[in-house]
């Protein structure tokens, strides 16, 4: 059988872009996420001072996650699962902090039937599970360490399902009030070196170890050089 040459009658990747596009909206000083403040304090202060929009390529990663988030949603409420009851799902938060606010919007909030704890359930999507098997990512366990802490719900997991083949892995995250404090401390850091103008510095760049392979599609890196040479840092 011959194959079938010619134009496509329809653009599916053009109508996906349509759909998922997004207003670009900058961020405002002052109003600050749990999901940026475990990346390096330099990129997110850049994305307040010099915002740039999210290329569609990104845009679908994060809507890839957001149809994974409705797959487990399916899955903890379903009647075939008697372990959880499904108590909230996608629910906002703020919270005030002298002149700023903390705004989210959590995953999953859970009772598990057999102890008759509430246990906060954060999940992500990743394309491979193997650089997870082991230990969570940092900055996801404090995203959900944040949450545990203003919340007072002292429970909580991280799931993250493989899009390639819905295999999982579920970590324990232990609830940690001195660490939880330490995370508020660096959004009050960031706030301040927003509004002094100030730029932090390069943490990525500085803990190679733990956080360098943010650098590697980091779309501030050659601004980050710029301000920073290589050549003056520790």
């Amino acid at each position: 059988m011959k194959g079938y040459p010619g134009k496509a009658m329809i653009d599916f990747n053009k109508m996906l872009e349509a759909h998922i596009a997004r207003e670009h909206k900058p961020k405002g000083i002052g109003k600050y996420y749990p999901s940026e403040i475990g990346n390096c304090l330099r990129k997110v202060w850049y994305s307040y001072k010099f915002p740039q929009e999210v290329s569609p390529e990104l845009l679908k990663i994060f809507e890839a996650g957001n149809i994974m988030h409705g797959f487990v949603v399916e899955v903890l409420k379903s009647e075939k699962n008697k372990e959880v009851k499904l108590l909230k799902t996608e629910f906002p938060f703020k919270h005030k902090m002298e002149d700023f606010e903390i705004s989210g919007r959590i995953d999953n909030l859970v009772l598990v039937n057999a102890s008759g704890k509430e246990v906060l359930v954060e999940v992500k999507s990743t394309g491979d599970l193997g650089f997870v098997m082991n230990d969570p990512k940092p900055e996801n366990v404090m995203q959900l360490q944040l949450y545990m802490h203003l919340l007072s719900i002292h429970d909580g997991v991280l799931l993250y399902v493989d899009k390639r083949n819905l295999q999982s892995q579920v970590f324990t995250v232990p609830y940690d009030k001195k660490f939880s404090e330490e995370i508020l401390e660096r959004f009050k850091k960031l706030h301040e070196h927003l509004k002094k103008e100030k730029l932090p510095d390069p943490e990525a760049r500085i803990m190679r170890e733990d956080m360098g392979w943010m650098c590697k599609r980091c779309e501030y890196r050659e601004r980050c050089y710029q301000a920073t040479p290589a050549n003056i840092l520790p």
